[in-house]
């Protein structure tokens, strides 16, 4: 026997689940599929290799600093670091097979080569959404997300969550009427506001050679409250006569009446006017997602509208919006603050334990009731029957049915009820309403 045994371990920033957890995980990645697909969001998926030129088409950055590239031959590939950057490709490829609007979703794994630590992940699931238009895109599209947003978290269990919307030209618009012609390094400021608090703020402007008058209009602007009517009524009653501002703020009064006509109750979404989204690309509205009583998880759902998706690999002017859940994350936060917990180890709901001398019989009723839909799995080993009544409780299998020379000889079989331990026997058809209802 070698000695030369390695140590089993995983990279740091990348994330292994008991299956236990990887239950509860894949139940999560369900509940957000089946709300992409209630709204009519399609299906898609990309490979996880592409060409690094594609993938590095705006340029470099810290995209380039993250990303993962290794060459095959003649070829310089990388690891897709979003599902957005392909998305772009994917429509830019297809687009006279699609069909526009174009509503995609896509889940799937995605890779940054970030610096490890606690609750940053290195390969993520990352759960899109995503509307196309093919030159222009109502507005209301951005109201229907958030419906989306509130459809998703309700059916997580989530009750008490808010999503907070701005508009990008408004803050933009605002900066302009300010003599502040280049806003970008301002509103990431803006946007860590959560994190890093108002003093801080403050002191990124004046670093950033800002005045400090205008910094204490931006500091009143950020802070204008009240009900989101209030908020759009201060706006208006500002009278800045810019017109990306005024192109904002219409953009986000249509947006607010008709989240409220998608149904979306007041108490969950908010107009937040720090919320700005740090990426370059978003144009118009921007929305983050945040758990009330846990707001240092941070925002558990993000995104907003881009006026031209594809603009590096096609001349068709495609704007856009969507959002995106990052699963990992958001699932590891959520177990370390111990907000959800894994209640099952086993998919399986009987557990079928057959005699000496009768497996065939087992094999047979195991296929029975596949047939109608009752996960079942059968005990192949040879071992005492303690043993394999500890090997269902253990995975926490609700039944195990007994096959034996008298269940066959009568046509019926004994169901044990594992958390009370009741046991009964029961014809086929009775085994199946049991099992069915429970």
């Amino acid at each position: 026997m070698t000695n030369n045994i390695i140590k089993p371990s995983t990279l740091p920033g990348f994330m292994e689940l008991l299956p236990a957890e990887q239950i509860l995980f894949n139940k999560m990645l369900d509940t957000i599929r089946d709300n992409y697909e209630k709204f009519g969001f399609l299906p898609i998926d990309t490979p996880v290799i592409e060409r690094a030129e594609v993938l590095l088409a705006k340029g470099g950055g810290e995209t380039e600093k993250q990303i993962y590239k290794f060459e095959k031959g003649d070829t310089d590939l990388a690891l897709r670091f979003d599902l957005t950057v392909p998305l772009a490709r994917y429509v830019a490829q297809h687009f006279s097979e699609l069909t526009f609007p174009f509503r995609r979703y896509h889940i799937g794994k995605v890779y940054r080569g970030e610096k490890a630590q606690r609750g940053r992940f290195r390969e993520f699931y990352q759960c899109d959404i995503d509307i196309i238009g093919n030159g222009k895109l109502d507005i209301v599209n951005d109201a229907e997300i958030p419906s989306v947003i509130y459809s998703t978290f309700k059916d997580l269990g989530f009750d008490s969550f808010t999503i907070k919307i701005n508009n990008r030209k408004v803050l933009k618009g605002f900066f302009e009427h300010l003599g502040i012609l280049n806003s970008t390094e301002i509103l990431r400021t803006i946007d860590k506001l959560e994190k890093i608090g108002l003093n801080k703020v403050e002191e990124e402007l004046k670093e950033q050679g800002l005045e400090q008058d205008k910094i204490n209009k931006i500091i009143q602007f950020i802070q204008i409250s009240g009900s989101n009517e209030e908020k759009l009524d201060s706006l208006k009653k500002l009278k800045i006569e810019n017109d990306i501002f005024n192109e904002g703020l219409e953009e986000l009064i249509a947006v607010n009446h008709h989240v409220k006509v998608f149904g979306v109750p007041e108490e969950n979404y908010m107009i937040d006017l720090t919320i700005a989204r740090g990426l370059d690309y978003y144009t118009g509205t921007v929305y983050e997602t945040f758990l009330d009583e846990y707001t240092n998880i941070g925002s558990i759902c993000s995104g907003g509208r881009y006026d031209n998706l594809a603009e590096y690999y096609t001349k068709q002017k495609l704007p856009g919006v969507g959002i995106s859940i990052g699963l990992t994350r958001l699932f590891y936060q959520l177990n370390e603050a111990n907000l959800i917990k894994t209640e099952d180890n086993s998919l399986t709901k009987v557990l079928i334990i057959p005699m000496k001398g009768y497996l065939d019989q087992g094999i047979k009723i195991a296929s029975d009731l596949r047939e109608k839909d009752i996960n079942t799995q059968i005990y192949l080993e040879t071992e005492k029957m303690g043993k394999k009544f500890g090997y269902a409780d253990k995975l926490g299998i609700p039944y195990t049915l007994i096959i034996g020379e008298e269940e066959i000889k009568q046509g019926r079989y004994s169901l044990r009820d594992m958390e009370t331990g009741k046991q009964e026997m029961l014809s086929i058809e009775e085994l199946l309403l049991v099992l069915k209802d429970s």
